[in-house]
């Protein structure tokens, strides 16, 4: 068993050393692959502009590859970049949906239909983009859809005089609650909700 591990470990630096001799006389006549200089400096030059397009804000895999390909920067040298960002976890799609989820629920009041087309529109795979929407359960979005339409609401600063006038502000809570994708139903509960309540403050 010895003399047999000697014998591999001896074919090795064996091979070791060729690959050794034939670098050495590649670098020597100038025709060595080992170190493609060119295409270090095409890699470096599209590395930095990727950084630049991260630092400004995170980005999905799908979107900084557009945005890089837009650039006219060659594809295999975008491909063997995004790889090495995502080796190095500089770009996480997983992470990216759960942040995007999570921001724009509680910052900007997106329900989760829009939150699912936004995802999907920035090249989010459909099992990613369902983990990442898991964050919203039912009462969660609900709660949502009532900041929207209480902000919404009490914006109206005068008791309307007729029933045409309600409708104007009724139809102006929904639309706000319509433009970040809330359901139909519970859009028209809650604007209704959200608008009497104002205009019983105006009242009193």
């Amino acid at each position: 068993m010895a003399s047999t591990t000697d014998a591999a470990q001896l074919r090795k630096i064996e091979q070791l050393r060729l690959a050794i001799d034939k670098f050495q006389a590649e670098k020597a006549d100038g025709t060595s692959t080992f170190f493609d200089k060119e295409k270090e400096e095409k890699k470096a030059t599209v590395r930095r502009r990727a950084l630049l397009l991260l630092d400004q804000r995170a980005r999905s895999t799908a979107e900084l590859r557009t945005r890089l390909k837009a650039l006219e920067f060659e594809e295999d040298i975008i491909e063997e970049v995004i790889q090495d960002f995502l080796n190095s976890n500089l770009l996480d799609d997983e992470s990216f949906a759960m942040e995007w989820v999570r921001q724009r629920s509680q910052r900007r009041g997106k329900s989760s239909r829009v939150l699912d087309q936004e995802l999907r529109d920035k090249g989010i795979a459909q099992h990613v983009r369902t983990a990442a929407l898991e964050q919203i359960d039912g009462d969660a979005e609900r709660e949502t859809a009532w900041a929207v339409a209480r902000k919404k609401a009490r914006s109206e600063s005068k008791v309307p005089q007729d029933r045409g006038d309600y409708d104007k502000a009724l139809r102006r809570v929904l639309g706000a609650l319509a433009r970040r994708g809330f359901p139909a139903g519970l859009s028209m509960q809650l604007a209704r909700q959200a608008l009497d309540e104002r205009l019983e403050e105006l009242k009193a």
